[in-house]
């Protein structure tokens, strides 16, 4: 594919940062899920320090363009997004672990429901490949979401000087589109009875 691509542009490391840009190998704070996580006295601030972890992940930039363009934010929100590669292997774990042998065709119906978009908490991002800059096809989940101080990922970016790509509009409206699908969820207690 040439840098003419439909779905990417390249972006240079003093480009503005904006929704649709992927950072790869950003530095995440989260909770260290291998610790419990119950207060059982008082000093619940010192007790939440204890319990952070660091980790660096592939992201991409989800808080609105408009808001990065008029310094509306001071946190960016971040989605984490994986090579489809990785996503195959656990999908093949997941399925042993249900008792089920995977199959091409089990495989391929799955990525058919994500493109589809029946797979609520997950999106398509497509492959790309240029001189000095390439990605395979990747999977955005919404179910784990990150925010980073826009100053930090602005100086990390600076730091690095790395060209980034960016998502092309309507590609990164899609994708705020799907967020919003899977954020504005609502499940009923209890469901219409048809009287029909």
């Amino acid at each position: 594919m040439s840098p003419n691509d439909p779905w990417y542009e390249i972006v240079g490391p003093d480009s503005p940062l904006d929704q649709g840009d992927l950072i790869l190998r950003c530095p995440i704070l989260t909770w260290d899920q291998t610790k419990p996580l119950t207060v059982t006295k008082a000093g619940d601030e010192e007790f939440l320090r204890e319990h952070i972890a660091s980790f660096r992940a592939d992201v991409l930039v989800f808080t609105q363009a408009c808001d990065l363009e008029h310094h509306k934010v001071r946190n960016v929100v971040l989605g984490p997004h994986r090579p489809v590669s990785e996503i195959r292997v656990a999908w093949d774990a997941r399925m042993r672990e249900m008792g089920q042998t995977p199959s091409a065709k089990a495989w391929r119906r799955y990525c058919e429901d994500i493109a589809d978009g029946y797979v609520w908490n997950q999106i398509f991002l497509n492959s790309f490949d240029s001189t000095g800059l390439s990605t395979e096809l990747r999977v955005v989940d919404f179910h784990d979401l990150f925010t980073v101080p826009r100053d930090f990922l602005e100086s990390l970016l600076r730091q690095r000087q790395e060209a980034r790509l960016r998502l092309r509009p309507p590609y990164r409206e899609h994708l705020s589109q799907a967020f919003a699908r899977f954020f504005m969820r609502v499940g009923l207690p209890q469901p219409v009875s048809p009287a029909w």
